[in-house]
């Protein structure tokens, strides 16, 4: 399965807005400097009460769908 490594720093009011709907899609950057695009609800899985703050990877599917999130670093 493909993965790509992202830093992700978003503030708990932003994770708030992601977590209400307001906002469906997390736009983030990779290790390598690519622009990456996931839905907003895998930040549930690794949200905190300081919000989200670090470098995670995330794994797809062969056909490009959104599996998997978890921090490295």
């Amino acid at each position: 399965m493909p993965t790509i490594d992202v830093i992700i720093e978003l503030s708990p009011e932003s994770c708030l807005a992601h977590y209400e709907g307001r906002v469906g899609q997390v736009h983030a950057h990779s290790l390598d400097g690519r622009r990456v695009i996931f839905p907003a609800e895998a930040l549930r899985r690794v949200v905190t009460r300081e919000g989200v703050h670090g470098i995670y990877r995330l794994t797809f599917t062969v056909e490009g769908r959104f599996e998997s999130i978890r921090k490295i670093r």
